[in-house]
């Protein structure tokens, strides 16, 4: 059994103030509604650190750094090379400096430059335009063309789709290329789209429409072909690395070294059980393999600290979760392993500061409970570790240039959130701002409670976050809105603050709840191993399980448990109205994948493998079989150009409920990607209201809401 929850961890934390008799006052319609002040009230926004003895402060507008010891404010701005920006306008690249106006770069107006980013020196700007790599000398405007081939297949410096939204990640807007720490190389990826299949999506503007196609892999089809590329910023001859762009393969977001003298190349086979680095030598593209990792389900090909390399250029530290839980560990550059660096039942997050010369590393990490976050500190030997936040708070910290101090905004969901000073040591020096109202303790609001529930197997303890409503009284009963997004390693209940979420419904009389199942990221990667090759089938478990617990609460209606979520959570809440429609009554499903081979290769072959080597595995995980098991009442919405779930998905569900001639409700909202218009959100507020209304409170819409 899995003892990551100790038995404190199954302690109700209750919502409460400073006595029943104080709490007299309701929030009204707007402050339920986050229209109007309430419960909290505005902070100074602390944004990190000027130097090891001020930190940065905004308040009102106006940044301040601030004495850590005298607490002495001065006015501040930050420095020029790090608050420099490149930024495209009018389809031409500028640049703009603190003081002064912008300067435009570029004067290309027929076409748009992407992805403009300044060297680290400063000197530079690199940019893509039509599928090729560009440089641009600041001083001078000389502009130099890194290559030459691109076309609608063919992308420079550009991500293809897949690695866009599966491996580089959506922050890169498409932006596939790296400088050098020492500003005098890029490196860049190159994509060759020509064999993965053409997805074409209709867009309905005009009189005769258009198509929309984009090069989308689903799974089982070919891959782009990916190069890695090296270029001087003078400009020089593309050097390739030592691959053969032919293999079924993947690569990862590659790291420079310290000195630039290398960069470390992540390489994963089609099946992304194996992970290989290799150092690449960027003068000749030669390759030597330094560290091997295979599991028996998968790896993740993280763009985000996978490695990070020390000044001392003799080590990194890597971040993996091969154990079974995230840990960090210490490596020679040429791949031996020195030792762990952190290791037991639980999850590291992320690295916070590395202190070299005292050989300590400060991390963030969900140790205390899967739900929370804290700082702890400790020897690159793995050896005297020591929490440094506290409390049962969920902690975001930001560590001083030479760690002897922290600032951390901290909150749960009892309290709102709160800044505190903090040493090294752990020591609160000076508690720096409180969200919390002057009258917070004078409002009526929702209980609110963390808890967990052991799955039906018994090898989990299941956590939960339950909001009751505002005049909770256990002799009635309640409708549920249950609130999931269900995919793997993607866990939504936290510890935190959540402000008056909810309390409109709270004051309604509805249970609002939020769950999460073995495989959401609590329980590291030995959870989230269970959904290896089936997809839908252990999260609707532990899912169902939530569902029996509340059910057999007197205080919860038996016939009106609704369940809402979008993307994978729009697929768990189909699943739930189909697959386990005995046990969920509503559901409200946004943007739902129906079928797995209907979505995208790196991510679903990463949990299921290939639909040729997986058949069963994707029938049992898709909703389509299960449609004749379909009751209750169910809202599907996607948008008409949702370029990652496809429509499609939608559009195959409707056509097996419409043959059953079963009640549905089914919006298209026009225009929209995979998160809705902002224009159609009142619409779509105003469709979910009244589905509540009638479906869980039986009631009409009152008329501020309608």
């Amino acid at each position: 059994m899995n003892k990551l929850f100790s038995a404190a961890c199954l302690t109700l934390f209750i919502l409460s103030t400073v006595g029943a008799d104080a709490q007299t006052k309701k929030l009204t319609y707007e402050q339920a509604w986050n229209q109007a002040p309430s419960l909290t009230k505005t902070i100074s926004r602390f944004e990190g650190w000027a130097d090891a003895n001020h930190y940065i402060e905004r308040a009102n507008n106006q940044l301040f750094k601030v004495n850590v010891k005298t607490g002495k404010k001065e006015s501040y701005s930050y420095p020029v090379n790090t608050s420099t920006q490149v930024f495209v306008k009018d389809k031409d690249v500028f640049i703009q400096y603190p003081e002064g106006e912008a300067k435009k770069l570029t004067n290309s107006p027929e076409v748009e430059e992407q992805n403009p980013t300044l060297s680290p020196d400063g000197k530079y700007v690199a940019f893509t335009r039509k599928s090729d790599l560009y440089g641009l000398e600041v001083a001078s405007g000389k502009e130099v063309r890194y290559t030459n081939d691109g076309t609608d297949v063919i992308y420079n410096g550009w991500s293809s789709w897949v690695y866009y939204e599966e491996i580089l990640g959506r922050p890169t807007n498409y932006r596939a290329f790296w400088w050098a720490p020492d500003s005098k190389e890029i490196a860049f990826m190159r994509f060759d789209d020509t064999k993965v299949p053409m997805f074409p999506i209709y867009v309905s503007k005009g009189q005769h429409g258009y198509l929309e196609e984009t090069r989308y892999p689903k799974a089982g089809d070919p891959n782009p072909e990916v190069k890695v590329g090296f270029v001087k910023v003078e400009g020089s001859p593309v050097v390739w690395a030592d691959f053969n762009e032919k293999d079924d393969q993947y690569f990862g977001q590659p790291y420079w070294s310290f000195d630039s003298q290398s960069i470390m190349v992540q390489w994963m086979n089609r099946e992304q059980n194996t992970l290989k680095f290799y150092a690449v030598n960027p003068e000749n593209g030669q390759k030597t393999e330094i560290y091997n990792e295979e599991q028996p389900t998968w790896i993740n090909l993280d763009h985000d600290e996978r490695i990070t390399y020390l000044e001392d250029n003799k080590h990194y530290i890597l971040k993996s979760d091969k154990t079974g839980w995230a840990h960090y560990y210490l490596y020679t550059l040429d791949g031996k392993l020195v030792n762990p660096i952190t290791q037991g039942d639980w999850q590291v997050t992320s690295i916070e500061r590395i202190d070299e010369k005292g050989k300590v590393l400060y991390f963030s990490a969900r140790k205390e409970n899967s739900a929370t976050k804290d700082l702890y500190r400790i020897g690159f030997d793995g050896k005297k570790m020591q929490r440094l936040t506290f409390g049962d708070y969920t902690h975001n910290v930001l560590v001083s240039p030479d760690g002897k101090y922290f600032i951390t905004n901290y909150s749960n969901i009892f309290t709102p959130n709160k800044v505190a000073l903090v040493d090294n040591k752990g020591k609160v020096l000076k508690e720096l701002a409180d969200s919390k109202a002057d009258d917070f303790a004078n409002y009526k609001v929702a209980k609110r409670e963390y808890l967990t529930i052991p799955s039906e197997d018994g090898k989990f303890n299941l956590p939960l976050i339950i909001t009751y409503p505002t005049d909770f009284d256990e002799t009635k009963q309640y409708p549920v809105i249950m609130s999931i997004y269900g995919g793997p390693d993607a866990g939504t209940v936290r510890n935190t603050w959540k402000g008056v979420n909810g309390e409109y419904w709270s004051q309604e009389g509805i249970i609002q709840i939020e769950a999460d199942h073995r495989a959401s990221g609590h329980f590291g990667k030995q959870g989230v191993a269970w959904m290896h090759r089936n997809l839908g089938n252990w999260e609707l478990v532990d899912y169902i399980t939530v569902a029996k617990w509340l059910k057999a609460k007197p205080f919860v209606a038996k016939d009106k448990l609704l369940i809402t979520g979008h993307s994978y959570g729009g697929y768990m809440t189909c699943l739930a109205l189909t697959k386990g429609a005995d046990y969920f009554d509503y559901g409200i499903a946004g943007a739902p994948v129906t079928s797995w081979e209907l979505y995208d290769t790196h991510y679903t072959e990463r949990w299921m493998d290939t639909p040729q080597s997986n058949p069963e595995g994707y029938k049992n995980g898709s909703i389509l079989p299960y449609v004749n098991q379909y009751k209750g009442r169910l809202r599907i919405m996607h948008g008409d150009m949702d370029d990652n779930v496809h429509m499609q998905n939608t559009i195959q569900l409707v056509d097996a409920l419409t043959d059953r001639a079963v009640p549905f409700e089914l919006m298209i909202y026009p225009g929209s990607r995979h998160g809705f218009n902002r224009s159609k959100s009142p619409y779509d507020f105003k469709e979910r209201t009244r589905f509540y209304y009638q479906y869980l409170l039986d009631k009409p819409v009152p008329e501020n809401l309608k």
